[in-house]
């Protein structure tokens, strides 16, 4: 398979699909440029090269083309910035304007297309369907957006003469610009970018390179959302910590009282057969044995410190307590590979955050024992930027949807059309 470092890009055009999804304010600022800084060095790597980096992007959910809302225009000054150099941009992602543009880069020029989302065809979905259209209509119009994405697919190709990808955050989804457009360009001429590289070895470290014990911290709201993840995890795991608003739909189903915690009550026989498959892998479910309880859902509620199971009516979990916090951190310690997804409480609230900020902790300190920490959903991120201990895990993975896919063990279209399987 090609490599980025190996690839000589002097006098080459590549079509660079980054995650440039930022968010904004009202004014069109960037509130948080991490996703652009996180694609510099694929970028730079062409620049220095010689090549000439033809730079496309989504950027949130737009229903209509143009809708300047969702321009990438708002971020090209930002992005030309970072780069050191004027990034030239297209008023559309396909065109006689974005031929032209890209036709006319030199060595050491870039190039932004406008946002790849304004054609229903990146996507592959059908848009503006009437409420009350009938089965055959949906499938006449998912039939068309088909046919149609093939040839948006093919003229984004045109454009360049080799294909980077370095937007591990779309990679779980066969886009035009993510998975289709690779079958363009032969082995030799696609490739992952620097980011993209990262990604893809954290998470076969985790998954399939596993030095043990191996320890996943899984936390989140319900069981429902997370249940492939956990029974995939039982066949590769040594501990599995339970965190989170999951925490009461285990306790419940075990017997314990949980007031007002939330509770999924239709997965409580789920609960139980996930602790039985942990007991036939030979798996150390780990539970919470107390918890820092509220009366109300406020930052500024009473609070305090029960046995999980006897949580009184009118109060509810918001957090793990002492004797759990130091229960999960003995385990983490002991840990050689650590997967970190979801935090124990409400850690938005100040005075919540204790029990995710511990584990946080023991990460760092196990990291610096010598285990391999990856910590990836959108929670688990912020909790470890919060608290200030990014860079003292061994990576932070910018993917939610696409790290928890993979993790479920599913193939990722965006990896697939690289690898060629």
């Amino acid at each position: 398979m090609q490599t980025i470092e190996k690839f000589n890009f002097a006098g080459r055009k590549p079509f660079v699909r980054v995650d440039f999804n930022v968010p904004l304010d009202e004014n069109f600022n960037i509130t948080d440029d991490t996703r652009i800084r996180a694609a510099l060095p694929t970028l730079k790597k062409i620049l220095s090269d010689g090549g000439s980096p033809i730079i496309a992007s989504h950027m949130g959910r737009p229903k209509k083309n143009p809708d300047s809302k969702y321009s990438l225009k708002s971020i090209l000054p930002r992005v030309s910035e970072l780069l050191g150099i004027e990034v030239k941009f297209a008023p559309d992602c396909v065109g006689e304007e974005a031929v032209k543009l890209a036709a006319a880069l030199k060595p050491g020029e870039a190039l932004m297309l406008e946002n790849l989302r304004f054609y229903a065809e990146e996507e592959g979905k059908p848009r503006g369907l009437a409420e009350d259209a009938t089965d055959e209509e949906k499938a006449a119009a998912k039939k068309a957006i088909k046919e149609s994405q093939k040839e948006f697919t093919k003229k984004l190709a045109s454009l360049a003469d080799c294909y980077v990808n370095d937007a591990f955050g779309t990679a779980h989804r066969a886009h035009a610009s993510t998975a289709l457009i690779a079958e363009y360009f032969d082995t030799d001429n696609k490739m992952f970018g620097y980011l993209m590289e990262k990604e893809v070895d954290a998470v076969q470290k985790v998954m399939s390179d596993i030095n043990r014990p191996f320890t996943a911290i899984m936390g989140g709201s319900k069981v429902s959302s997370k249940i492939e993840i956990i029974e995939n995890l039982l066949t590769k795991v040594d501990n599995l910590i339970i965190a989170g608003g999951m925490t009461y739909t285990f306790t419940k189903a075990l017997g314990g009282k949980i007031g007002n915690s939330i509770c999924e009550n239709d997965k409580l026989d789920l609960a139980l057969e996930l602790l039985e498959k942990a007991k036939k892998n030979g798996v150390n479910m780990v539970l919470a044995v107390d918890a820092k309880i509220a009366d109300d859902f406020s930052n500024d509620a009473k609070t305090q410190f029960v046995p999980v199971g006897e949580i009184p009516d009118g109060w509810e979990g918001l957090d793990i307590g002492p004797e759990t916090e130091k229960k999960f951190a003995d385990v983490i310690k002991k840990s050689k590979t650590i997967l970190w997804n979801g935090p124990t409480g409400v850690f938005e609230f100040e005075n919540f955050t204790h029990g995710t900020r511990a584990v946080g902790e023991a990460i760092v300190e196990a990291t610096k024992n010598g285990a391999f920490s990856l910590v990836g959903g959108g929670d688990s991120v912020a909790a470890v930027n919060k608290f200030g201990i990014a860079d003292k895990v061994s990576y932070v993975s910018t993917g939610g949807g696409a790290l928890l896919e993979a993790i479920e063990g599913r193939t990722l279209p965006g990896i697939a059309a690289i690898r060629g399987y």
